[in-house]
């Protein structure tokens, strides 16, 4: 662990979370002030111009800080993965995931708390056909729901479960093609996913093994299970009690290639990050983070 610079650039996504970022702003600015951190805030128009005010800042010494959801956390974060950068966080979204696994509170005054502390530790970074990520990437079921739960107009976490039960009526299997190098296997279901985080979709602990600075993926596939039994997964997965029921099949690795037998758009972090076929690798302690110690 170690000390964070003492000047602060925030960059808030107004949109996140439904508006959420934008109306936690004054409460968020007004407990960094009571702190005495000295902060600056800037409004982020778009992922390219957020990933473009990281860059600027780090590089004038600036600690970056993001408001907003795991998207906007995900692609600055892996901007400043990088020698001398210094992330952090104050939840803003409607899952904030990252957030969540890194023990940093959802409210503003606790989070507030972890920055004023300024304690850092360094975390893994996925990378997907040149393209980072912090959570996790993954693909088929997964590319459904996570489309349909970008174009919801609801708020919250449960966005996530709503856009995983209409994905669900449509849904047919598919087959993975996982290539470790040394081993190639297949498995046909839901969804194929390499996990540098836990959690994604609102707490959902898909990888409830991941661990963050181990320079390893968790790599898992979902079986070709009942749509019922998947159903009952999905209300098991917040707790991580998921695997036995949705027939999930893991392994660990740094790098990994993933194919399928029709295409399929990865989603990570939320966002759509690239296509498939597609290679993932683990950028071991690439980021430096404001956070609790593990």
């Amino acid at each position: 662990m170690s000390e964070a610079p003492n000047r602060f650039a925030v960059l808030v996504n107004p949109s996140a979370g439904g508006g959420r970022a934008a109306k936690l702003l004054p409460e968020a600015s007004h407990a960094l002030d009571a702190r005495g951190v000295e902060h600056r805030v800037v409004e982020t128009t778009s992922l390219a111009h957020g990933c473009q005010e990281a860059r600027a800042a780090a590089e004038d010494g600036e600690a970056v800080v993001v408001m907003s959801g795991d998207g906007l956390i995900g692609q600055v974060g892996g901007v400043l993965a990088e020698p001398g950068a210094t992330f952090g966080i104050l939840p803003g979204g409607r899952g904030n995931d990252l957030a969540r696994v890194l023990g940093i509170p959802t409210r503003i005054q606790g989070a507030a708390d972890i920055l004023a502390a300024g304690r850092t530790r360094e975390i893994d970074v996925g990378e997907i056909n040149g393209k980072r990520f912090l959570c996790i990437a993954s693909c088929g079921f997964d590319s459904d729901a996570n489309r349909l739960a970008n174009e919801s107009h609801f708020r919250g976490p449960l966005v996530y479960a709503w856009a995983a039960l209409r994905a669900l009526a449509r849904w047919e299997a598919a087959t993975f093609t996982l290539d470790f190098g040394e081993e190639v296997v297949q498995a046909t279901g839901y969804t194929a996913a390499a996990a540098n985080s836990k959690a994604y979709g609102g707490g959902m602990y898909a990888a409830p093994d991941a661990v963050l600075d181990d320079g390893l993926l968790d790599v898992g596939t979902c079986g070709d299970v009942s749509k019922l039994r998947f159903l009952r997964g999905i209300t098991q997965i917040f707790k991580g009690e998921h695997r036995e029921t949705m027939d999930v099949r893991e392994w660990r690795a740094p790098e990994v290639r993933i194919e399928a037998d029709r295409p399929f758009t990865v989603y990570a972090d939320g966002e759509p990050i690239t296509e498939l076929p597609a290679t993932v690798r683990v950028l071991p302690r690439a980021l430096r983070i404001i956070a609790p110690a593990p």
